[in-house]
């Protein structure tokens, strides 16, 4: 049997590739400005202040907004460590990939933990509105890059 090496072009390499000038990448990015990851903290905190007052205009139980709240607290307290964590630049982008991880694992720790704690913290605790306002406030990321105008969307 003979071992025959094979002449293909790589995956990675697209032989119509043609790197950008200077200004046509000063252009795109003009087009395609950064999503700020605090924009998105904001949105989120603001979904949790609608789910609390919509919570306690449904029932009418003071007990329901503040399950919803906590729900929404337990997205939004680790969603701020996040993305202050990621604030910081670095310099190396193999350190960055893993500072990603740490702060993501951090974020889900945190948030499993706020879960764990929710019966001895919440008053009268209903788990219902909690997983609605933690699900609802969560939901924000989906809706920042469904509107955000750089953002690519597929039909």
């Amino acid at each position: 049997m003979k071992n025959q090496a094979y002449e293909t072009e790589s995956e990675d390499e697209d032989p119509d590739f043609k790197p950008l000038t200077a200004q046509e990448a000063q252009a795109w990015r003009r087009r395609h400005p950064p999503l700020s990851v605090w924009r998105v903290v904001i949105g989120q905190v603001l979904v949790g202040v609608l789910v609390v007052v919509l919570a306690w205009l449904l029932s009418g139980k003071p007990s329901v907004a503040w399950s919803a709240g906590y729900g929404a607290l337990s997205v939004v307290l680790p969603a701020t460590l996040f993305a202050r964590a990621l604030a910081r630049q670095s310099a190396d982008a193999g350190a960055a990939m893993v500072k990603i991880f740490v702060w993501e694992l951090a974020k889900l720790v945190l948030t499993v933990a706020m879960l764990a704690a929710a019966p001895r913290l919440v008053w009268d605790l209903n788990w219902l509105a909690l997983l609605a306002g933690m699900v609802v406030t969560m939901k924000t990321y989906w809706v920042a890059l469904k509107l955000w105008p750089g953002v690519r969307k597929t039909d």
